[in-house]
Protein backbone atom coordinates (compact mmCIF):
# COMPACT_ATOMS: atom_id res chain seq x y z
CA UNK A 1 0.00 0.00 0.00
CA UNK A 2 1.73 3.15 -1.21
CA UNK A 3 -0.73 5.79 0.00
CA UNK A 4 -0.28 7.51 3.36
CA UNK A 5 -2.56 5.49 5.64
CA UNK A 6 -4.46 7.54 8.21
CA UNK A 7 -7.36 6.01 10.14
CA UNK A 8 -9.48 7.37 12.95
CA UNK A 9 -11.43 6.08 15.91
CA UNK A 10 -14.22 8.56 16.58
CA UNK A 11 -16.29 7.64 19.66
CA UNK A 12 -18.97 9.79 21.25
CA UNK A 13 -18.34 10.60 24.94
CA UNK A 14 -21.79 9.52 26.07
CA UNK A 15 -20.73 6.83 28.55
CA UNK A 16 -18.29 3.93 28.93
CA UNK A 17 -16.62 2.44 25.87
CA UNK A 18 -18.36 -0.82 24.86
CA UNK A 19 -16.11 -3.69 23.77
CA UNK A 20 -17.57 -3.24 20.28
CA UNK A 21 -16.01 0.21 20.27
CA UNK A 22 -12.71 -1.18 21.55
CA UNK A 23 -12.78 -3.77 18.74
CA UNK A 24 -13.29 -0.94 16.21
CA UNK A 25 -10.35 0.96 17.74
CA UNK A 26 -8.22 -2.21 17.66
CA UNK A 27 -8.90 -2.94 13.98
CA UNK A 28 -8.10 0.68 13.11
CA UNK A 29 -4.90 0.47 15.15
CA UNK A 30 -3.81 -2.82 13.57
CA UNK A 31 -4.52 -1.54 10.07
CA UNK A 32 -2.56 1.66 10.71
CA UNK A 33 0.45 -0.14 12.19
CA UNK A 34 0.42 -2.81 9.46
CA UNK A 35 0.82 -0.05 6.86
CA UNK A 36 3.11 2.27 8.86
CA UNK A 37 0.21 4.69 9.16
CA UNK A 38 -1.32 6.96 11.79
CA UNK A 39 -4.05 6.10 14.28
CA UNK A 40 -6.13 9.17 15.13
CA UNK A 41 -8.53 9.64 18.06
CA UNK A 42 -11.33 12.15 17.46
CA UNK A 43 -14.01 12.86 20.04
CA UNK A 44 -17.38 13.30 18.33
CA UNK A 45 -19.25 15.33 20.93
CA UNK A 46 -21.64 17.33 18.76
CA UNK A 47 -24.59 15.88 20.70
CA UNK A 48 -24.15 17.91 23.87
CA UNK A 49 -27.42 16.64 25.37
CA UNK A 50 -25.84 13.18 25.84
CA UNK A 51 -22.34 14.36 26.79
CA UNK A 52 -20.86 12.67 29.90
CA UNK A 53 -18.05 14.54 31.62
CA UNK A 54 -15.75 11.62 32.49
CA UNK A 55 -16.36 9.61 29.30
CA UNK A 56 -13.48 11.07 27.26
CA UNK A 57 -10.94 10.24 29.97
CA UNK A 58 -12.43 6.76 30.19
CA UNK A 59 -11.97 6.28 26.42
CA UNK A 60 -8.33 7.37 26.54
CA UNK A 61 -7.58 5.30 29.67
CA UNK A 62 -9.15 2.26 27.98
CA UNK A 63 -6.98 2.60 24.86
CA UNK A 64 -3.89 2.97 27.05
CA UNK A 65 -4.74 -0.14 29.10
CA UNK A 66 -5.33 -2.11 25.90
CA UNK A 67 -1.90 -0.97 24.69
CA UNK A 68 -3.39 0.56 21.53
CA UNK A 69 -2.73 4.27 22.21
CA UNK A 70 -3.56 6.86 19.56
CA UNK A 71 -0.84 8.66 17.61
CA UNK A 72 -2.82 11.87 17.16
CA UNK A 73 -5.68 13.22 19.19
CA UNK A 74 -6.68 15.49 22.07
CA UNK A 75 -3.49 16.81 23.65
CA UNK A 76 -1.18 14.66 21.52
CA UNK A 77 0.52 15.56 18.22
CA UNK A 78 -2.29 17.94 17.30
CA UNK A 79 -1.31 18.27 13.64
CA UNK A 80 -4.94 18.64 12.51
CA UNK A 81 -6.47 19.77 15.81
CA UNK A 82 -8.56 20.45 17.64
CA UNK A 83 -9.75 16.83 17.89
CA UNK A 84 -13.00 17.45 19.76
CA UNK A 85 -15.85 18.29 17.41
CA UNK A 86 -17.36 20.73 19.92
CA UNK A 87 -14.17 22.79 19.56
CA UNK A 88 -14.47 22.73 15.75
CA UNK A 89 -18.12 23.78 15.49
CA UNK A 90 -17.35 27.18 13.98
CA UNK A 91 -15.89 25.65 10.82
CA UNK A 92 -18.85 23.38 9.94
CA UNK A 93 -21.29 26.18 9.08
CA UNK A 94 -18.98 27.30 6.28
CA UNK A 95 -19.22 23.88 4.65
CA UNK A 96 -22.98 23.70 5.13
CA UNK A 97 -23.26 27.10 3.43
CA UNK A 98 -21.01 25.85 0.63
CA UNK A 99 -23.48 23.03 -0.07
CA UNK A 100 -26.35 25.53 -0.06
CA UNK A 101 -24.47 27.63 -2.61
CA UNK A 102 -23.73 24.69 -4.89
CA UNK A 103 -27.33 23.44 -4.78
CA UNK A 104 -26.52 20.26 -2.82
CA UNK A 105 -28.39 21.41 0.30
CA UNK A 106 -31.33 23.62 1.28
CA UNK A 107 -32.86 25.41 4.26
CA UNK A 108 -35.82 23.64 5.88
CA UNK A 109 -38.10 25.63 8.20
CA UNK A 110 -40.52 22.81 9.05
CA UNK A 111 -41.37 22.79 12.75
CA UNK A 112 -41.38 19.62 14.84
CA UNK A 113 -45.19 19.91 14.99
CA UNK A 114 -45.49 20.16 11.21
CA UNK A 115 -43.29 17.14 10.64
CA UNK A 116 -45.16 15.17 13.30
CA UNK A 117 -48.45 15.96 11.56
CA UNK A 118 -47.03 14.70 8.25
CA UNK A 119 -45.90 11.47 9.91
CA UNK A 120 -49.30 10.85 11.49
CA UNK A 121 -51.05 11.58 8.21
CA UNK A 122 -48.86 9.03 6.42
CA UNK A 123 -49.38 6.44 9.16
CA UNK A 124 -53.15 6.78 8.81
CA UNK A 125 -52.72 5.93 5.13
CA UNK A 126 -50.44 2.99 5.93
CA UNK A 127 -47.38 4.81 4.60
CA UNK A 128 -44.02 5.91 6.02
CA UNK A 129 -43.15 9.59 5.88
CA UNK A 130 -39.78 10.24 4.19
CA UNK A 131 -38.54 13.78 3.59
CA UNK A 132 -37.03 13.55 0.10
CA UNK A 133 -37.51 14.11 -3.65
CA UNK A 134 -41.17 13.06 -3.76
CA UNK A 135 -42.45 15.68 -1.32
CA UNK A 136 -39.76 18.29 -0.63
CA UNK A 137 -41.28 20.81 -3.08
CA UNK A 138 -44.52 20.69 -1.03
CA UNK A 139 -42.85 21.29 2.35
CA UNK A 140 -41.64 24.35 4.24
CA UNK A 141 -38.16 24.79 2.77
CA UNK A 142 -36.06 26.95 0.47
CA UNK A 143 -36.80 24.69 -2.51
CA UNK A 144 -40.52 25.46 -2.26
CA UNK A 145 -40.22 29.12 -1.13
CA UNK A 146 -39.01 32.16 -3.06
CA UNK A 147 -35.59 33.66 -2.31
CA UNK A 148 -37.28 36.66 -0.69
CA UNK A 149 -39.40 34.44 1.56
CA UNK A 150 -36.32 32.51 2.64
CA UNK A 151 -34.37 35.70 3.34
CA UNK A 152 -37.27 37.09 5.36
CA UNK A 153 -37.54 33.95 7.49
CA UNK A 154 -33.82 33.95 8.23
CA UNK A 155 -33.84 37.71 9.02
CA UNK A 156 -36.75 37.20 11.40
CA UNK A 157 -34.69 34.63 13.31
CA UNK A 158 -36.94 31.75 12.33
CA UNK A 159 -35.35 28.43 13.22
CA UNK A 160 -34.17 26.21 10.39
CA UNK A 161 -32.08 23.16 9.63
CA UNK A 162 -29.99 22.52 6.55
CA UNK A 163 -30.89 19.33 4.68
CA UNK A 164 -28.93 17.47 2.03
CA UNK A 165 -30.58 17.40 -1.40
CA UNK A 166 -30.35 13.75 -2.39
CA UNK A 167 -30.18 13.16 -6.16
CA UNK A 168 -33.24 11.60 -7.81
CA UNK A 169 -33.43 8.50 -10.03
CA UNK A 170 -29.83 7.38 -9.59
CA UNK A 171 -28.25 4.02 -8.75
CA UNK A 172 -25.21 4.41 -6.52
CA UNK A 173 -22.44 1.83 -6.92
CA UNK A 174 -20.57 1.80 -3.61
CA UNK A 175 -17.48 -0.14 -2.58
CA UNK A 176 -16.81 -1.54 0.87
CA UNK A 177 -13.47 -3.15 1.71
CA UNK A 178 -15.25 -5.94 3.61
CA UNK A 179 -18.63 -6.26 1.90
CA UNK A 180 -17.65 -5.61 -1.70
CA UNK A 181 -20.00 -3.81 -4.12
CA UNK A 182 -23.21 -2.32 -2.74
CA UNK A 183 -25.98 -0.86 -4.93
CA UNK A 184 -28.41 1.73 -3.58
CA UNK A 185 -31.26 3.56 -5.31
CA UNK A 186 -31.17 7.24 -4.35
CA UNK A 187 -34.99 7.45 -4.49
CA UNK A 188 -35.08 5.34 -1.30
CA UNK A 189 -32.93 7.81 0.64
CA UNK A 190 -34.21 10.68 2.76
CA UNK A 191 -32.81 14.20 2.78
CA UNK A 192 -30.79 14.03 5.98
CA UNK A 193 -30.32 17.02 8.25
CA UNK A 194 -26.72 18.21 8.01
CA UNK A 195 -26.94 21.26 10.26
CA UNK A 196 -29.25 21.53 13.27
CA UNK A 197 -31.24 24.50 14.47
CA UNK A 198 -29.00 24.78 17.57
CA UNK A 199 -26.04 25.71 15.38
CA UNK A 200 -24.36 22.32 15.62
CA UNK A 201 -23.67 19.98 12.71
CA UNK A 202 -25.06 16.47 12.66
CA UNK A 203 -22.70 13.51 12.65
CA UNK A 204 -23.03 13.21 8.87
CA UNK A 205 -21.63 16.63 8.03
CA UNK A 206 -19.10 16.86 10.85
CA UNK A 207 -17.48 13.48 10.28
CA UNK A 208 -17.17 14.01 6.51
CA UNK A 209 -15.58 17.42 6.96
CA UNK A 210 -13.28 16.20 9.71
CA UNK A 211 -12.21 13.09 7.81
CA UNK A 212 -11.36 15.26 4.81
CA UNK A 213 -9.48 17.91 6.79
CA UNK A 214 -7.62 15.28 8.81
CA UNK A 215 -6.68 13.46 5.58
CA UNK A 216 -8.24 10.17 6.65
CA UNK A 217 -7.50 7.50 4.03
CA UNK A 218 -9.66 4.66 5.39
CA UNK A 219 -12.84 4.79 7.46
CA UNK A 220 -13.10 1.55 9.44
CA UNK A 221 -16.24 1.64 11.54
CA UNK A 222 -19.14 -0.45 12.84
CA UNK A 223 -21.85 -2.02 10.72
CA UNK A 224 -24.44 0.32 12.24
CA UNK A 225 -23.05 3.08 9.98
CA UNK A 226 -23.53 1.09 6.77
CA UNK A 227 -26.93 2.73 6.03
CA UNK A 228 -25.12 6.11 6.14
CA UNK A 229 -22.60 5.11 3.47
CA UNK A 230 -24.69 6.36 0.49
CA UNK A 231 -25.10 9.82 2.05
CA UNK A 232 -21.43 10.03 2.97
CA UNK A 233 -20.30 9.06 -0.52
CA UNK A 234 -22.70 11.66 -1.96
CA UNK A 235 -21.33 14.31 0.40
CA UNK A 236 -17.81 13.65 -0.88
CA UNK A 237 -19.15 14.06 -4.40
CA UNK A 238 -20.95 17.27 -3.44
CA UNK A 239 -17.75 18.77 -2.03
CA UNK A 240 -15.72 17.44 -4.96
CA UNK A 241 -13.39 15.69 -2.50
CA UNK A 242 -11.73 12.29 -2.86
CA UNK A 243 -13.58 9.86 -0.60
CA UNK A 244 -11.66 7.56 1.73
CA UNK A 245 -12.05 3.81 1.45
CA UNK A 246 -14.80 2.45 3.69
CA UNK A 247 -14.91 -0.78 5.70
CA UNK A 248 -17.86 -1.70 7.91
CA UNK A 249 -17.13 -4.18 10.69
CA UNK A 250 -19.64 -6.87 11.69
CA UNK A 251 -21.62 -6.57 14.90
CA UNK A 252 -20.57 -8.33 18.10
CA UNK A 253 -23.57 -10.50 18.90
CA UNK A 254 -25.06 -11.77 22.14
CA UNK A 255 -23.77 -15.16 23.37
CA UNK A 256 -27.06 -16.68 22.19
CA UNK A 257 -26.22 -15.38 18.71
CA UNK A 258 -29.14 -13.06 17.96
CA UNK A 259 -28.98 -9.31 18.49
CA UNK A 260 -26.20 -6.89 19.35
CA UNK A 261 -24.27 -7.52 22.57
CA UNK A 262 -25.39 -5.11 25.30
CA UNK A 263 -24.60 -4.24 28.91
CA UNK A 264 -27.82 -5.99 29.87
CA UNK A 265 -26.46 -9.25 28.45
CA UNK A 266 -23.35 -8.91 30.58
CA UNK A 267 -25.36 -8.12 33.71
CA UNK A 268 -27.65 -11.07 33.08
CA UNK A 269 -24.97 -13.64 32.26
CA UNK A 270 -22.24 -12.34 34.58
CA UNK A 271 -19.51 -10.91 32.36
CA UNK A 272 -18.28 -7.36 31.65
CA UNK A 273 -18.91 -5.54 28.36
CA UNK A 274 -16.57 -2.63 29.12
CA UNK A 275 -12.74 -2.69 29.19
CA UNK A 276 -12.47 -0.81 32.50
CA UNK A 277 -14.78 -0.49 35.47
CA UNK A 278 -17.07 2.51 35.02
CA UNK A 279 -18.93 4.57 37.60
CA UNK A 280 -21.92 6.58 36.43
CA UNK A 281 -21.39 9.91 38.17
CA UNK A 282 -25.10 10.71 38.09
CA UNK A 283 -26.52 7.45 39.43
CA UNK A 284 -23.50 6.01 41.21
CA UNK A 285 -23.99 2.71 39.34
CA UNK A 286 -20.78 0.75 38.81
CA UNK A 287 -20.28 -1.35 35.68
CA UNK A 288 -17.72 -4.14 35.67
CA UNK A 289 -14.57 -3.96 33.57
CA UNK A 290 -12.29 -6.61 32.10
CA UNK A 291 -9.27 -5.10 33.83
CA UNK A 292 -10.87 -5.20 37.28
CA UNK A 293 -12.28 -8.69 36.62
CA UNK A 294 -8.71 -9.90 36.33
CA UNK A 295 -8.19 -10.15 32.58
CA UNK A 296 -4.76 -9.43 31.14
CA UNK A 297 -4.86 -6.63 28.57
CA UNK A 298 -3.05 -8.73 25.95
CA UNK A 299 -5.50 -11.62 26.44
CA UNK A 300 -8.46 -9.23 26.17
CA UNK A 301 -7.09 -7.76 22.92
CA UNK A 302 -6.33 -11.21 21.47
CA UNK A 303 -9.91 -12.28 22.25
CA UNK A 304 -11.38 -9.14 20.66
CA UNK A 305 -9.32 -9.57 17.50
CA UNK A 306 -11.02 -12.91 16.86
CA UNK A 307 -14.50 -11.38 17.02
CA UNK A 308 -15.09 -10.93 13.31
CA UNK A 309 -11.56 -11.63 12.03
CA UNK A 310 -9.50 -14.76 11.56
CA UNK A 311 -5.94 -15.25 10.32
CA UNK A 312 -6.80 -18.16 8.04
CA UNK A 313 -4.66 -20.53 10.13
CA UNK A 314 -5.15 -22.69 13.24
CA UNK A 315 -3.17 -20.24 15.39
CA UNK A 316 -5.25 -18.48 18.07
CA UNK A 317 -2.70 -16.94 20.44
CA UNK A 318 -1.21 -13.77 18.94
CA UNK A 319 0.91 -11.06 20.47
CA UNK A 320 -0.01 -7.51 19.44
CA UNK A 321 2.95 -7.51 17.06
CA UNK A 322 1.78 -10.79 15.50
CA UNK A 323 -1.77 -9.44 15.18
CA UNK A 324 -0.40 -6.37 13.41
CA UNK A 325 1.55 -8.52 10.98
CA UNK A 326 -1.36 -10.90 10.28
CA UNK A 327 -4.24 -8.38 10.17
CA UNK A 328 -6.00 -7.98 6.83
CA UNK A 329 -9.39 -6.37 6.17
CA UNK A 330 -9.98 -9.05 3.55
CA UNK A 331 -10.17 -11.60 6.38
CA UNK A 332 -12.80 -9.66 8.34
CA UNK A 333 -16.18 -11.41 8.27
CA UNK A 334 -19.34 -9.87 6.83
CA UNK A 335 -21.55 -11.66 9.35
CA UNK A 336 -21.88 -10.93 13.05
CA UNK A 337 -19.48 -12.44 15.57
CA UNK A 338 -21.01 -14.26 18.53
CA UNK A 339 -19.41 -13.29 21.84
CA UNK A 340 -18.44 -16.19 24.10
CA UNK A 341 -17.72 -15.48 27.80
CA UNK A 342 -16.10 -18.93 28.06
CA UNK A 343 -13.77 -18.19 25.14
CA UNK A 344 -12.79 -14.90 26.78
CA UNK A 345 -11.81 -16.85 29.91
CA UNK A 346 -9.95 -19.40 27.79
CA UNK A 347 -7.81 -16.65 26.26
CA UNK A 348 -6.98 -15.31 29.72
CA UNK A 349 -6.05 -18.78 30.92
CA UNK A 350 -3.70 -19.25 27.95
CA UNK A 351 -1.97 -15.97 28.69
CA UNK A 352 -1.71 -16.77 32.39
CA UNK A 353 0.03 -20.07 31.60
CA UNK A 354 2.52 -18.24 29.36
CA UNK A 355 3.56 -15.77 32.04
CA UNK A 356 6.59 -16.55 34.17
CA UNK A 357 6.24 -17.67 37.78
CA UNK A 358 8.06 -14.50 38.78
CA UNK A 359 5.53 -12.27 36.97
CA UNK A 360 2.59 -14.10 38.51
CA UNK A 361 4.13 -14.08 41.98
CA UNK A 362 4.42 -10.29 41.82
CA UNK A 363 0.67 -10.19 41.20
CA UNK A 364 -0.07 -12.78 43.90
CA UNK A 365 1.93 -11.20 46.76
CA UNK A 366 -0.49 -8.22 47.20
CA UNK A 367 -3.37 -10.72 47.55
CA UNK A 368 -1.46 -12.53 50.30
CA UNK A 369 -0.70 -9.23 52.01
CA UNK A 370 -4.42 -8.37 51.98
CA UNK A 371 -5.04 -11.69 53.74
CA UNK A 372 -2.51 -10.71 56.39
CA UNK A 373 -0.08 -13.40 55.25
CA UNK A 374 3.61 -12.57 55.07
CA UNK A 375 5.63 -15.04 53.07
CA UNK A 376 8.96 -15.20 51.34
CA UNK A 377 8.88 -14.45 47.64
CA UNK A 378 10.59 -17.80 46.91
CA UNK A 379 7.90 -19.64 48.87
CA UNK A 380 5.09 -17.81 47.06
CA UNK A 381 6.75 -18.46 43.70
CA UNK A 382 6.97 -22.17 44.46
CA UNK A 383 3.24 -22.19 45.33
CA UNK A 384 2.45 -20.37 42.07
CA UNK A 385 4.39 -22.97 40.08
CA UNK A 386 2.28 -25.73 41.64
CA UNK A 387 -1.16 -24.19 41.13
CA UNK A 388 -1.09 -21.92 38.08
CA UNK A 389 -2.07 -24.60 35.56
CA UNK A 390 -5.49 -24.85 37.25
CA UNK A 391 -6.05 -21.07 37.34
CA UNK A 392 -7.84 -18.80 34.88
CA UNK A 393 -7.21 -15.58 36.80
CA UNK A 394 -4.62 -14.51 39.35
CA UNK A 395 -7.58 -14.02 41.69
CA UNK A 396 -8.03 -17.83 41.58
CA UNK A 397 -4.64 -18.35 43.22
CA UNK A 398 -5.88 -17.89 46.78
CA UNK A 399 -8.65 -20.46 46.52
CA UNK A 400 -6.24 -22.88 44.85
CA UNK A 401 -3.48 -22.39 47.43
CA UNK A 402 -4.94 -21.18 50.74
CA UNK A 403 -4.03 -24.52 52.38
CA UNK A 404 -0.33 -23.73 51.86
CA UNK A 405 -0.71 -20.78 54.21
CA UNK A 406 -3.59 -21.67 56.54
CA UNK A 407 -4.78 -24.84 58.25
CA UNK A 408 -8.11 -26.12 56.94
CA UNK A 409 -10.95 -24.82 59.12
CA UNK A 410 -13.49 -27.25 57.72
CA UNK A 411 -13.60 -30.43 55.68
CA UNK A 412 -15.63 -31.16 52.55
CA UNK A 413 -18.67 -33.10 53.77
CA UNK A 414 -19.06 -35.29 50.67
CA UNK A 415 -15.37 -36.21 50.70
CA UNK A 416 -15.50 -37.02 54.41
CA UNK A 417 -18.50 -39.29 53.94
CA UNK A 418 -16.79 -41.12 51.10
CA UNK A 419 -13.20 -41.29 52.34
CA UNK A 420 -13.15 -41.18 56.15
CA UNK A 421 -14.11 -44.68 57.28
CA UNK A 422 -14.26 -46.27 60.76
CA UNK A 423 -10.64 -47.41 60.53
CA UNK A 424 -9.29 -44.17 59.03
CA UNK A 425 -8.52 -42.36 62.29
CA UNK A 426 -6.42 -45.28 63.49
CA UNK A 427 -4.53 -45.38 60.18
CA UNK A 428 -3.93 -41.61 60.29
CA UNK A 429 -2.59 -41.89 63.83
CA UNK A 430 -0.11 -44.51 62.63
CA UNK A 431 0.80 -42.22 59.72
CA UNK A 432 1.72 -39.44 62.16
CA UNK A 433 4.15 -41.87 63.79
CA UNK A 434 5.65 -42.77 60.40
CA UNK A 435 6.11 -39.10 59.49
CA UNK A 436 7.65 -38.26 62.87
CA UNK A 437 10.43 -40.81 62.18
CA UNK A 438 11.40 -39.28 58.81
CA UNK A 439 14.58 -37.35 59.59
CA UNK A 440 15.24 -35.58 56.28
CA UNK A 441 11.72 -34.46 55.30
CA UNK A 442 12.24 -34.17 51.53
CA UNK A 443 9.75 -35.12 48.81
CA UNK A 444 11.75 -38.27 47.97
CA UNK A 445 12.16 -39.42 51.58
CA UNK A 446 8.54 -38.73 52.52
CA UNK A 447 7.32 -40.56 49.43
CA UNK A 448 9.58 -43.58 50.05
CA UNK A 449 8.71 -43.94 53.74
CA UNK A 450 4.96 -43.39 53.45
CA UNK A 451 4.48 -45.56 50.36
CA UNK A 452 6.68 -48.26 51.94
CA UNK A 453 4.54 -48.20 55.07
CA UNK A 454 1.29 -48.45 53.04
CA UNK A 455 2.71 -51.41 51.09
CA UNK A 456 3.73 -53.14 54.31
CA UNK A 457 0.19 -52.72 55.65
CA UNK A 458 -1.11 -54.44 52.50
CA UNK A 459 -3.88 -51.88 52.05
CA UNK A 460 -4.93 -49.81 49.06
CA UNK A 461 -3.11 -46.50 48.62
CA UNK A 462 -6.46 -44.67 48.39
CA UNK A 463 -7.31 -45.63 52.00
CA UNK A 464 -4.40 -43.48 53.18
CA UNK A 465 -3.72 -40.91 50.46
CA UNK A 466 -7.29 -39.61 50.13
CA UNK A 467 -7.80 -39.05 53.90
CA UNK A 468 -4.30 -37.53 54.00
CA UNK A 469 -5.23 -35.04 51.27
CA UNK A 470 -8.45 -34.28 53.12
CA UNK A 471 -6.44 -33.63 56.30
CA UNK A 472 -3.94 -31.30 54.62
CA UNK A 473 -6.21 -29.44 52.17
CA UNK A 474 -9.73 -29.80 53.61
CA UNK A 475 -10.98 -31.23 50.31
CA UNK A 476 -9.90 -33.63 47.59
CA UNK A 477 -8.04 -31.04 45.53
CA UNK A 478 -4.61 -29.53 45.10
CA UNK A 479 -1.25 -30.50 43.57
CA UNK A 480 1.00 -33.42 44.47
CA UNK A 481 0.56 -34.39 48.12
CA UNK A 482 4.25 -34.74 48.83
CA UNK A 483 4.85 -31.26 47.39
CA UNK A 484 2.25 -29.93 49.83
CA UNK A 485 3.74 -31.81 52.78
CA UNK A 486 7.28 -30.59 52.21
CA UNK A 487 6.06 -27.04 51.54
CA UNK A 488 4.15 -26.77 54.84
CA UNK A 489 6.79 -28.78 56.72
CA UNK A 490 6.89 -31.90 58.85
CA UNK A 491 5.44 -30.42 62.05
CA UNK A 492 2.53 -28.72 60.28
CA UNK A 493 1.79 -31.91 58.32
CA UNK A 494 1.47 -33.89 61.56
CA UNK A 495 -0.58 -31.13 63.20
CA UNK A 496 -3.07 -31.08 60.34
CA UNK A 497 -3.47 -34.84 60.38
CA UNK A 498 -4.13 -34.72 64.13
CA UNK A 499 -6.64 -31.87 63.64
CA UNK A 500 -8.50 -34.00 61.10
CA UNK A 501 -8.52 -37.01 63.45
CA UNK A 502 -9.93 -34.84 66.24
CA UNK A 503 -12.58 -33.29 64.01
CA UNK A 504 -13.68 -36.35 62.07
CA UNK A 505 -13.42 -39.30 64.47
Amino acid sequence: MTENVRVRFAPSPTGPLHIGGVRTALFNYLFAKKHNGTFVLRIEDTDQTRYVANAEKYIIDSLEWCNIPFDEGPGKNEKFGPYRQSERKDLYKKYADQLIGSGWAYYAFDTAEELDAHRKNHEEQGKTFIYNWHNRLKLNNSLALSADEVAAKISAGEKYVIRFKTPQDETLILQDEIRGTIKVETNTLDDKVLFKSDGMPTYHLANIVDDHLMEISHVIRGEEWLPSLPLHELLYRAFDWKAPKFAHLPLILKPVGKGKLSKRDGDKLGFPVFPLEYTNEQTGDVSRGYKEDGYFADAFINMLAFLGWNPGTEQEIFSLEELTEAFDLARVSKSGAKFSPDKAKWFNQQYLQQKSNEELTALFLPILEEKGISTYKDQAEKVVSLIKERATFVADFWELSSFFFENPSEYDAKAVKKQWKDTTSELMQELIEVISNIENFSIENAQTEIKGWITSKEIGFGKVMQPLRLSLVGKLAGPDLFEIMTMIGKEMTMTRIQNAINALS
